[in-house]
């Protein structure tokens, strides 16, 4: 990208910010022409004109959900479920839902919001099932609030999960995985299934779907972490 300077500073130029600022427009473009995308304020608008929506099929939800190539693949698995993945990046949801539209899956939305933001997305004690994959370890200390896995966001899952809802963690970080394990049982969250290699424990196949960067990653022969943790 081309740079002036500015008293010894580099700034970005006039030119290059409304280039940018274009091509920020046009992944929101893209991603708004979809009928299964949504962001926050159309999707709230969304629950109120369809009151019963989220009620008539359990509800799965993907956080961090990235490019949700791994939640098309669950909603492929289980029409007779509800899919929505919430992430704060739209070019990232726009890919899954594309794939989606392509493979005419219809029991999953894609909604661009931050994770603080969960409570306006889904009501109390809504959820069936909550995916966390491959979030961001953010691998310093001071950073640990970022965590996914830190406890104001375990509130705010806990919040929206149902009576008999379940939280499933995948990670290839070895440190993350043992920092949510603490995390959880913290915050009072009991340990379901635990293993450090899916991919050679005896779980159910549906656990074993992978995303794109699990595939990256057991192709580089990296064990891949896993968890199925319930609030008390």
């Amino acid at each position: 990208m081309k740079k002036e300077k500015i008293d010894g500073a580099k700034v970005t130029g006039a030119v290059d910010f409304i280039i940018s600022r274009k091509r920020k427009l046009y992944k929101f473009a893209r991603f708004n022409e979809l009928r299964s995308c949504f962001q926050l304020g159309e999707w709230v608008d969304f629950i109120k004109t369809h009151s019963n929506f989220l009620d008539k099929q359990p509800v799965v939800a993907e956080i961090g959900a990235g490019t949700a190539v791994f939640l098309v693949e669950q909603a492929k698995l289980s029409p007779e479920k509800i899919f929505v993945a919430v992430d704060v990046k739209s070019d990232r949801l726009h890919q899954g839902a594309r794939k989606a539209q392509e493979e005419k899956v219809t029991n999953i939305y894609f909604v661009r919001s931050r994770v603080e933001e969960l409570v306006q997305i889904f009501s109390s004690n809504s959820v069936f099932e909550i995916w966390l994959t491959f979030s961001d370890p953010y691998p310093r200390k001071s950073d640990a609030k970022h965590r996914l896995t830190y406890k104001k966001y375990l509130k705010l899952y806990q919040e929206i999960l149902n009576k008999d809802g379940r939280l499933h963690f995948k990670t290839d970080s070895d440190s993350l995985f043992e920092y949510s394990l603490a995390s959880f049982r913290e915050c009072g969250w009991q340990i379901l299934t635990e293993t450090e290699d899916l991919h050679s424990s005896d779980l159910p196949e549906k656990y074993k779907v992978m995303t794109s960067y699990e595939a990256r990653f057991v192709g580089e022969g990296k064990n891949i972490h896993f968890l199925t943790a319930k609030p008390e």
